[in-house]
């Protein structure tokens, strides 16, 4: 895991939260680890320098509270580091999961393919469960309308070669809460008195 820091940008932020972890965070060896990983369960805050403002809420610097996360993700206690996008917050109103029936020989070829496009924010394969599923390759589209995202599935369909497959658009008609990682059962606030 490469983690750096940059100058703030101007271009709209996504949260950004600890996206897997472990169940429990019972192999943190420190309660500095502990703290940090209070700290950051709710998402990085929004702010030019995010790890030094952890730091400065967990009483430990920038550096150190990068070289622990790198150690905590060696450890598997954080598993990755991701990012959760609120999509509709950004201007995108509909999103659809197209599951794609591939032949097995050709899902790595397709599925780099589709991953290349920037209207794709997920793009995996997952086994089949026959007879009752067949489809074998998912990718999640986005756009600003409905509209958007057909266009923007048939442009992709014709760059792919993936005329004739067969496939499903299952559009979501329902949001649910995004977030990340629980470390602990109960997640005291970064800084708490119950964790000085």
């Amino acid at each position: 895991m490469t983690i750096r820091t940059s100058e703030a940008s101007t271009a709209p932020v996504p949260e950004m939260s600890m996206a897997q972890s472990m169940p429990a965070a019972t192999t943190a060896t420190d309660d500095t680890d502990r703290r940090l990983l209070a700290a950051i369960a709710q998402g990085l805050p929004l702010v030019p320098r995010s790890f030094a403002e952890v730091g400065k809420r967990t009483g430990i610097g920038e550096h150190e509270v990068i070289a622990r996360l790198q150690r905590l993700k060696q450890a598997g206690v954080v598993r990755r580091f991701g990012v959760v996008v609120r999509h509709h917050e950004l201007g995108y109103g509909a999103n659809a999961m197209v599951v794609w029936d591939v032949p097995d020989a050709q899902v790595r070829e397709l599925g780099r393919c589709l991953a290349e496009f920037d209207f794709i924010t997920l793009c995996y394969r997952r086994p089949r469960r026959l007879p009752q599923w067949r489809y074998n390759l998912y990718c999640m589209i986005h756009g600003k309308s409905r509209e958007d995202v057909l266009s923007n599935l048939e442009w992709m369909v014709n760059r792919c070669g993936l005329q004739g497959l067969p496939h499903e658009v299952l559009f979501s008609r329902r949001r649910f809460k995004q977030r990340g990682a629980v470390y602990f059962a109960e997640q005291p606030a970064a800084g708490s008195a119950s964790e000085v």
